[in-house]
């Protein structure tokens, strides 16, 4: 081998060892970005996947659950929305059950060691109450306060939107606040958007929150992810606006700011696969599902990131 070809080869062992650490996660300087999600019907419990760059992600333990569900008579742990909250402290819900009037709620210091699963009576108060599917927490550091919002059917509520298909579940957003997860408002409307919702997520954004809701319209189909926008947290969304996502049946949104593109994950749930949108500006949404990839069987959760040594102990679990 002369000098010149010995030379190429250390250039290309480099390279290729500087592309590996660009990609992986346990040797970022930046944080890793983490999904909650679940498989099946829920049964099994919370599952994590990880990802350097917001568009490849990986099953983080093979694919083992993290917390197995105990919460609600049904047990299960479908939708699994975490947040970090101002506590530091991550705090997740998550739907419990197909027809309970409750939701799930535990909290964690590192995503191993989790809280005792409590079941909030969320809509216990209302006897005309089917569900209470897809829980979403929000924390609002401006204010130091947390929103826990949800869908549910109330039996005889806005027939203008029911339809017989589908059970006839007809769902609007509901929401309580807390600041410590101890004592909880009074349970209050939260988004009535003239048709059936469900799957809410927030961003805050240059002082505007940014609600990412499904119309869960029936007849005739709609199943989109659309945009609600509000100066205030709990009331005053506008009307949604025209969908983002395709052709195809989306649900269980969930967003995160990757590099200079916001991204919304979703479930193409017809298709057994994640899909994806991105914009630049909150308004202009392209198509990128051929850009993202996710463990096999991965159900909607949330996005959401944890720092390197966080990640690290989490590898070791």
């Amino acid at each position: 081998m002369n000098y010149l070809q010995h030379f190429i080869k250390i250039i290309l062992n480099v390279g290729t060892a500087v592309a590996f650490l660009s990609c992986s996660p346990s040797v970022e300087e930046d944080d890793v970005y983490m999904f909650s999600y679940f498989t099946g019907n829920g049964e099994n419990g919370l599952h994590f996947a990880y990802s350097g760059d917001g568009y490849h992600w990986q099953a983080l333990g093979n694919g083992k659950p993290f917390l197995t569900p105990t919460a609600g008579k049904d047990r299960l742990m479908r939708d699994p929305c975490v947040i970090r909250g101002g506590d530091g402290k991550f705090h997740m819900v998550w739907t419990v059950s197909w027809n309970e009037r409750g939701i799930g709620y535990a909290s964690s210091e590192d995503l191993i060691n989790w809280s005792e699963q409590r079941y909030l009576p969320v809509m216990e108060h209302e006897p005309n109450a089917r569900n209470t599917w897809a829980p979403e927490v929000f924390y609002d550091g401006d204010e130091d306060i947390y929103m826990i919002y949800w869908s549910t059917t109330v039996t005889g509520l806005y027939p203008e939107t029911q339809s017989e298909e589908e059970n006839a579940y007809n769902h609007r957003q509901y929401y309580v606040t807390t600041r410590d997860f101890k004592e909880f408002s009074d349970t209050r409307l939260f988004y009535e958007p003239g048709f059936n919702v469900i799957d809410g997520t927030l961003i805050k954004e240059n002082g505007e929150y940014i609600l990412f809701v499904k119309d869960e319209t029936r007849v005739p189909p709609q199943k989109n992810i659309r945009v609600a926008r509000s100066k205030n947290l709990t009331q005053g969304y506008g009307p949604a606006g025209p969908p983002i996502t395709g052709d195809y049946w989306a649900e269980g949104p969930t967003v995160a700011r990757i590099g200079d593109r916001w991204v919304v994950y979703f479930d193409k749930y017809i298709d057994h696969r994640m899909g994806a949108v991105a914009s630049y500006d909150l308004e202009d949404w392209k198509d990128i599902s051929e850009e993202v990839s996710f463990p096999e069987g991965t159900r909607h959760g949330t996005v959401f990131k944890i720092t390197q040594k966080e990640f690290e102990k989490l590898q070791e679990y």
